[in-house]
């Protein structure tokens, strides 16, 4: 299983970003699909959260500027990001947890990590 995120980069501030993250491989389920960031000498942090069952939670830093959302035909989960601010700066990364074919066990599978800048 491989996880591919794209969409960061440089933004001036309440601008708008689109990351994505697309699951490939041997998946027989995905369960709940996520977003955290990390910013410079900062813990890494959950910022949203869409379940299988459509439901999603945020972190109250980004309510009302930041939607996840999910296409299950294609195992990939957005973050649409608006009202950017300087503070949103962070390497973004997906954390999806799924079921593989091949040990039928419950993991969670790490993207990549995309840089998101947002200047002032």
């Amino acid at each position: 299983v491989q996880l591919q995120a794209s969409g960061g980069g440089l933004v001036q501030a309440g601008g708008s970003l689109r990351l994505s993250c697309a699951a490939s491989g041997r998946i027989f389920v995905i369960n709940d699909m996520e977003w955290y960031r990390q910013a410079p000498g900062k813990e890494r942090e959950s910022v949203a959260r869409v379940t299988s069952g459509g439901r999603t939670n945020y972190a109250d830093s980004v309510k009302g500027r930041f939607t996840i959302s999910r296409d299950n035909a294609k195992n990939t989960v957005y973050l649409q990001m608006n009202s950017l601010k300087p503070e949103d700066t962070a390497v973004y990364y997906c954390l999806v947890e799924l079921i593989d074919i091949g040990t039928m066990t419950r993991r969670d599978y790490w993207g990549q990590g995309t840089q998101v800048t947002v200047s002032s």
